[in-house]
């Protein structure tokens, strides 16, 4: 027999293990893959590479680069993503539950790339505004930013998914610059290792960005300090414990965990045996049981239903169960793969006995369900199992105890009230999902198990043409959920991110928020030339560049002309008498007659570095402008973002936010908005 290569750790730059440990078998028939290696790892070593290796090419970049080196590993790891398939067979995978792990983490790296180019500056400082004014003069003010930490992010994951779930943490922990050192579990590590390798290979990331530790964690954690962070994804008991280790609350260190919970799929009484919205729960019910063969922190493991249809939902779903054909993903029509691993194999059997002691099984092994494929008598397999609760309001087991794999089970409930207090019987979970026609029961539901539930998917025959259904984590999306589930949040967009900063205060001047921040603040001092802003180039563009434009006198003509332009005849701009009554006494300007004529007075016409101005936030208009009123502008550059761009010629460019002030001839604020615009670059 080939001796099964032995998985090594990737830690200071190089790979560590040689001798051989743990035997990794497949979990499709019990044969060798890999083993973990017993050479010791040196976690002073690992840290002091990420702190001193790590951090500095971290921060030698900004927000904006590392998202482009984010993109650039998605494509490269894309690009070898057969490789990775080709092991991911062993953990049990199907082609479609690999996707979900391989594709699903290159594309949580898309799209954290995607967000960090449009949501975040060029710097290093994030300003989180808008600022608030302390003082009555305007000459003191408050905001807030987001810096780097200067820290380490350590990312203990489960087995499910060896990739996904160490590059749903890795995204937004390296744009926030913190180098990362992952722990992947055991049974699954051998995929984990093979990505992490190509990682390594394509030399996309700085030096120090990711480490890999394969088997235990030794005294790594009691090594973190503040400015660090951890996160971890697995049982609610490893959670609990990790949570309350010494050094990490002495030393209050930030931890995120997201814990296996037993999320619910309600089904409302609105919808009835005919309904498509029925099958859809059916359906959705089936899919999150077998998918990964139920490992998956999402799963539905409640299912709770009308009582009155009790009885159709379990004969459709013992239907549906009856034709998922479970072997080795390899095989012809296989639809469900087996366990990760004979531990998994036999914590689920242990579990589904619990279960079943005060529960009717109604679909499971008995059933004849055998896997198919050649040596699969010595796999991890485990039979979809479905039971029924016949009394879920006074049974505490079925709220208690999770069995992480294909195993559900139904609940029937009298009201809708009922049904709510049954999924808050989970004490917390990541996800819930409501199945109704009636948008009036959404929204009761919703607010209701809002409180309990990380996300809520809400299913019905529109949304399911294009929903991801209740399973599927989006990087976009909040991923954690109260109690239970662990108190934490994954993923979430910016809000992700941020997790890795650290926020504080800002209080002083206009000029000094604005220097602090990297944006300009109105009321700062600004830097005018005879140099149009229009006419500069992006590299030579700096905050706070003005232009204060000449004036003009607002005509009776203006506003007709406007009118007959726009077809706005509203009355305040053409009914002297109502406009009179009206609170302002008098005819008045369109506002956005006065947004035109603020762009008449600072647009510099000819062609030049200014490209297009492609949007416009914080519109507000303050004050009214009358017949006979004279306005002003102020241009000023608010702030520079360099994403990096350059266009079919090879020429650069920037983003620009321009802030716009119009006066009246008091001096008195009569409109303010923000101008965004593409500025080319010299060359």
């Amino acid at each position: 027999m080939t001796t099964p290569p032995v998985l090594q750790s990737f830690i200071a730059g190089r790979w560590i293990g040689q001798e051989a440990a743990s035997l990794l078998v497949s979990a499709i028939n019990g044969r060798p893959v890999a083993s973990t290696h017993a050479d010791v790892i040196d976690f002073g070593e690992a840290m002091h590479h990420a702190r001193n290796q790590g951090i500095p090419g971290l921060m030698a970049m900004d927000f904006q680069e590392r998202a482009a080196r984010l993109k650039a590993l998605a494509i490269y790891l894309a690009e070898r993503k057969e490789l990775l398939y080709a092991i991911s067979h062993h953990t049990g995978a199907t082609r479609n539950d690999s996707w979900i792990d391989i594709e699903g983490g290159t594309g949580t790296l898309f799209a954290y790339a995607s967000m960090g180019v449009n949501e975040l500056p060029s710097g290093n400082v994030f300003h989180e505004g808008p600022p608030i004014q302390l003082g009555k003069q305007g000459s003191f003010f408050g905001t807030h930013i987001l810096v780097p930490r200067n820290g380490v992010a350590v990312h203990i994951n489960a087995f499910n998914f060896p990739i996904w779930g160490v590059l749903e943490k890795f995204a937004p922990s390296f744009l926030a610059g913190m180098p990362c050192i992952v722990k992947p579990a055991t049974a699954t590590s051998y995929l984990t290792a093979a990505m992490v390798k190509l990682v390594a290979e394509s030399g996309i990331l700085p030096t120090g960005s990711l480490q890999l530790v394969i088997g235990g964690v030794g005294d790594l954690l009691d090594r973190l300090d503040g400015l660090d962070a951890v996160t971890f994804t697995g049982s609610a008991d490893t959670a609990a414990r990790l949570r309350v280790h010494s050094n990490l609350i002495r030393n209050s260190v930030p931890f995120n965990a997201e814990a296996d919970s037993l999320n619910c799929a309600i089904l409302a009484p609105d919808v009835t045996p005919d309904d498509e919205e029925f099958d859809l729960f059916v359906k959705e019910v089936a899919r999150e049981m077998t998918t990964k063969a139920g490992q998956k922190c999402t799963a539905i493991r409640r299912a709770i239903v009308p009582e009155q249809y009790a009885g159709e939902v379990a004969q459709r779903l013992r239907a549906r169960l009856a034709k998922i054909v479970t072997g080795d993903p390899s095989a012809e029509g296989v639809r469900m793969g087996p366990l990760a691993s004979h531990a998994q194999q036999s914590d689920v059997a242990e579990r589904v006995a619990m279960l079943a002691q005060d529960n009717e099984i109604i679909f499971g092994e008995r059933d004849g369900v055998a896997p198919r494929g050649e040596g699969v008598a010595q796999g991890a397999f485990f039979c979809p199992t479905l039971l029924l609760c016949h009394d879920p309001m006074n049974n505490t087991v079925v709220h208690d105890i999770e069995a992480f794999g294909p195993v559900s089970t139904l609940m029937p409930y009298h009201d809708l009230d009922e049904a709510i207090a049954l999924a808050a019987k989970g004490r917390g979970s990541l996800v819930g999902s409501l199945v109704t026609r009636d948008p009036k029961i959404a929204a009761k539901v919703i607010p209701a198990a809002a409180r309990y539930h990380g996300r809520m998917l809400v299913l019905d025959r529109e949304s399911a043409i294009e929903s991801t259904g209740h399973g599927s984590p989006l990087p976009q999306l909040k991923h954690g959920g109260p109690g239970r589930a662990g108190g934490g949040e994954e993923l979430g967009g910016i809000r992700a991110v941020k997790h890795y900063l650290q926020r504080c205060a800002v209080q002083g001047s206009a000029s000094m928020i604005s220097a602090v921040t990297g944006e300009y603040l109105r009321g700062a001092k600004v830097q005018e030339s005879e140099v149009h802003p229009f006419r500069r180039h992006f590299e030579d563009l700096q905050v706070a560049d003005s232009l204060l434009t000449h004036r003009r006198t607002v005509t009776e003509a203006d506003i007709v002309s406007f009118g007959g332009l726009s077809g706005d005849y509203f009355y305040m701009h053409f009914d002297e008498i109502a406009a009179r009554d009206s609170q302002f006494g008098q005819r008045i300007a369109h506002g956005y007659f006065v947004l035109s004529a603020a762009a008449g007075l600072f647009v510099s016409p000819a062609p030049g570095p200014v490209l297009a101005n492609y949007g416009l936030d914080n519109l507000r208009f303050v004050k009214p402008v009358g017949i006979g009123d004279t306005i002003q502008a102020r241009l000023t550059c608010k702030r520079k973002i360099d994403r990096n761009k350059k266009d079919l010629k090879g020429v650069g460019q920037g983003v620009v936010v321009w802030d716009v002030a119009v006066t009246n001839q008091s001096g008195e604020l009569v409109a303010t908005y923000d101008i965004l615009t593409l500025v080319s670059k010299r060359s």
